[in-house]
């Protein structure tokens, strides 16, 4: 399944919201440096979906707030 996810950094918390059936918000405390945002966004997927993290994998936008997003299952 390929996903969309909009990501606001710096929020004063980490949540996941489904915008609609493909497109999600992300909102994440850490700031978007050395990819640590990125892997927070694979964590808050991983919990979301009961997968593990292995099976998350950004496709595009690794530096863009809005990122493609393949989840297998």
């Amino acid at each position: 399944m390929l996903i969309v996810v909009k990501v606001i950094p710096r929020s004063s918390k980490n949540e996941l919201e489904q915008i609609s059936r493909d497109v999600f918000k992300a909102k994440i405390t850490v700031a978007p440096k050395k990819g640590k945002a990125n892997a927070k966004i694979i964590e808050l997927l991983s919990k979301y979906f009961d997968l593990p993290k292995s099976e998350i994998q950004i496709v595009s936008g690794l530096t863009s707030k809005q990122k493609r997003v393949l989840i297998s299952d």
